[in-house]
């Protein structure tokens, strides 16, 4: 039975309940919907929610308004409307709120950027502020830019020769390419030349029974070669005559790596030492650098003629300069194995890079103005050779145990280029054609593979695959 208080006002309430705590107002029939929503005033007295005003917050801060992200010419705009379309749902943008065409969207809209913080610009600009930085458009200019395509490099050599005698040590240096586009071979006591551009041979020299080619270097104008001997010597050659110009000693056993810079030719020998030649001075050499332990085997001048780094047998890689005439400004030690493999980048003042044999097998970079170590690669294999790209920035390593593999990297990410394979035994020797998108390597299979891995300088093209040339071999003697 119904109380006489729940007949007046509408409501069952539980029993002892009073009327006068709650001050509940009534209407006429049925309850009312409310057709707007205010906040409540001071003299409000009952609620059960708390309603803000929003007049008086600062909601202007906020950009509720969706701005156009900053988007970099030719950008893919349908992709844009894809990804607004997977994340906030098919209808996104399609639902238009009142007031919208006045600037100022509602802030239930679901095309609306509820989070996004806008600059109060009434408040002083903060230094660190994200809009100084230009976030926004690296992230869209990122987002609008395609990757580009990795460079497809050629499996397969474009030309063999055959290399008889080539010898199988990894303490020689047995090739190298003149600037002048000649290729020069030790093979046993022999040079041998080969002229890229009509492929003719020409025998240089024989050594004799009693001595053997040890190493090789053309200088920069690619009009001499220097001959580094079994016995110790070094002799300087004309190219174009076939004559011998200078015989110079000083080293007591056999001489495995030459290195011109613009004047002076270093050379180093099992002897430990590295001697400094001037053929425009009578005297055998000029200066003497004494710091390795072990034989010396690699040898290369930074590209400003001013360093030269030294690679021996003891592990050690040693730089010396015009200021340290007896000991090296750095001695580098963290290598594990021999140091042959030596590059300076073109690219970048004071960047070394250095390779290691079969019990370091790593690649590292170095900065020679400071002596850090910048990086470290484990190849997986003993390596041989380093050589930089002119043309782009990239290095290719030649590697022996166990892999026998050429490989190509992209610098500084290091990522993997491409991976050659082809040669049965270390791939020993390295060098590189004058234009710089054709190297050589030979090896102990009596073999030299030509392989064009760099695009040109000016083109920045892929390079051509020419592999049907391998099928015929020549010989280079």
């Amino acid at each position: 039975m119904e109380s006489p208080q729940a007949r007046k006002t509408g409501l069952n309430l539980p029993a002892g309940m009073a009327e006068r705590p709650l001050q509940l107002e009534t209407f006429s029939g049925s309850f009312r919907a409310i057709s707007s929503l205010s906040s409540p005033s001071k003299n409000s007295t009952c609620s059960d929610r708390f309603i803000p005003c929003r007049s008086s917050s600062r909601l202007h801060t906020f950009g509720l308004i969706e701005k156009g992200s900053p988007v970099k010419e030719g950008g893919n705009e349908a992709y844009s409307r894809l990804l607004k379309s997977e994340l906030f749902g098919s209808d996104f943008g399609s639902f238009s709120p009142a007031g919208s065409s006045q600037g100022h969207g509602s802030p239930m809209s679901p095309s609306k950027n509820m989070l996004r913080f806008k600059t109060d610009h009434s408040a002083p600009n903060s230094p660190y502020s994200p809009s100084l930085f230009s976030q926004d458009a690296a992230y869209s200019s990122d987002i609008s830019t395609p990757p580009k395509p990795p460079r497809k490099v050629p499996k397969t050599p474009h030309k063999v020769l055959d290399a008889p005698s080539l010898q199988d040590d990894f303490y020689l240096n047995l090739v190298d390419w003149s600037s002048q586009n000649v290729l020069a071979v030790g093979l046993g006591t022999c040079v041998y030349l080969w002229s890229a551009s009509n492929c003719k041979v020409t025998k240089l020299c024989d050594l004799g029974p009693n001595d053997g080619v040890c190493s090789i270097q053309w200088t920069k104008e690619g009009s001499y070669i220097s001959i580094g001997t079994n016995l110790g010597q070094v002799q300087i050659w004309d190219g174009s005559q076939c004559k011998k110009v200078r015989t110079m000693g000083g080293h007591q056993t056999r001489t495995g790596v030459l290195a011109w810079n613009s004047r002076i030719l270093a050379s180093g020998s099992r002897d430990r030492n590295i001697l400094q030649h001037d053929l425009r001075v009578a005297s055998e050499f000029v200066n003497k650098l004494v710091g390795h332990k072990s034989e010396v085997c690699g040898l290369k001048w930074s590209n400003d003629d001013r360093e030269l780094a030294s690679g021996g047998n003891d592990n050690q890689l040693l730089v010396w300069n015009q200021h340290s005439q007896q000991q090296p400004v750095l001695r580098l030690t963290e290598h594990k194995a021999a140091v042959k493999a030596i590059a300076w980048s073109p690219h970048q003042s004071s960047l070394l890079a250095s390779g290691g044999g079969t019990a370091d097998r790593c690649i590292r970079f170095w900065n020679t103005a400071n002596g850090h170590q910048l990086e470290s690669v484990d190849t997986g294999s003993q390596v041989c050779n380093l050589a930089w790209s002119k043309n782009v920035n990239e290095l290719v390593s030649t590697h022996g145990y166990s892999q026998n593999q050429i490989m190509v990297w992209k610098y500084p990410s290091m990522g993997k280029v491409a991976t050659l394979t082809g040669h049965t035994m270390r791939v020993l020797y390295l060098a590189m054609s004058p234009d710089g998108q054709t190297i050589v390597t030979g090896a102990g299979d009596e073999t030299l593979r030509f392989w064009n891995i760099f695009p040109s300088m000016k083109t920045q093209t892929p390079v051509k695959d020419t592999g049907l040339w391998s099928l015929g071999r020549t010989q280079i003697r």
